[in-house]
């Protein structure tokens, strides 16, 4: 996967506004070899602990908003936090990285670093995170009401209805079905194949 490396300085340009030192002083006190991957569809950000006379390695997409990048980065340094604490005695997202990643959260949350409705968002993960972003399907609709503006046409599976007809990026066609728990039953209608999207999957409706 392509990635490249960053001076700290230019960190900055992928962090709100005010939190760039706070984040450095995590980066340079646990010396994090930090790097902006280009768009990964099945992450947004990895952790790998540290070797032998190695670094901690973590990767976040570069194609996040900044809100988006921050909660990344901060969901990765606390597995770095908890590796630090537990070695490999704790699970990867067991009560240990939770309590971490929360603390996180509550630290940044009172700076102020997020609008209100973020931070309404965000609470439900204080409480409970999830272990990956899209199990926080309500906070990644806020957070991407951030992003640029879509292209005309592009939304969400979660918000059209029923029966509409979508197509993904690899050109297939859908038509939208039932919500099963967290996912939306869509069926290929070119060969009536039954997939599962997650519903904030980014597709281009059709008339």
């Amino acid at each position: 996967m392509p990635v490249s490396e960053h001076p700290m300085q230019a960190l900055a340009d992928f962090l709100p506004d005010g939190t760039f030192d706070k984040v450095v002083e995590y980066v340079h006190h646990y010396k994090v070899h930090l790097t902006i991957s280009k768009q990964r569809k099945s992450v947004l950000g990895d952790y790998r602990h540290a070797g032998w006379g190695g670094n901690h390695r973590i990767s976040v997409n570069g194609n996040l908003n900044k809100y988006e990048f921050l909660i990344t980065l901060l969901h990765e340094l606390a597995h770095l936090l908890t590796y630090e604490q537990f070695k490999n005695k704790a699970e990867p997202h067991g009560k240990e990285w939770k309590g971490h990643y929360s603390k996180l959260l509550v630290d940044f949350v009172q700076q102020k670093t997020f609008p209100a409705d973020i931070e309404k968002a965000l609470q439900k993960s204080i409480i409970n995170p999830a272990a990956t972003a899209n199990g926080e399907t309500e906070l990644l609709l806020v957070l991407r009401q951030y992003n640029n503006p879509k292209k005309e046409g592009q939304h969400h599976i979660i918000d059209l209805p029923e029966g509409a007809l979508f197509q993904t990026e690899n050109g297939k066609v859908f038509r939208k079905g039932a919500k099963r728990r967290k996912r939306f039953e869509c069926i290929e209608v070119k060969t009536g194949l039954h997939y599962s999207f997650s519903p904030i999957t980014e597709v281009h409706t059709l008339p």
